[in-house]
């Protein structure tokens, strides 16, 4: 190996939001994260399950406004062109 090009690899702290910190090894000496195994709802039991079907329907119904919108806007435009 080369001597000296590598980054030093010691000691680190990573520290969550909740106040929780675990104690390993990086190239960094501290990160900061938003959620850990501690506060993150999978892990302490306190997960929802949310209706993904309502979320499904709210973006069909935005997409199909979509089309028609874009129909509507090319119908306009070739009924332009024919009258030109």
């Amino acid at each position: 190996m080369k001597a000296d090009i590598h980054p030093n690899y010691g000691e680190a702290e990573i520290r969550c939001a909740c106040g929780n910190s675990i104690k390993t090894r990086s190239t960094r000496k501290e990160t900061l994260i938003g959620i850990c195994n501690a506060c993150h709802p999978f892990y302490t039991g306190q997960q929802r399950f949310v209706d993904t079907a309502g979320r499904v329907d709210k973006f069909q119904q935005r997409a199909a406004k979509t089309e028609a919108a874009r129909q509507a806007f090319e119908e306009k435009r070739t009924s332009k062109k024919k009258k030109n």
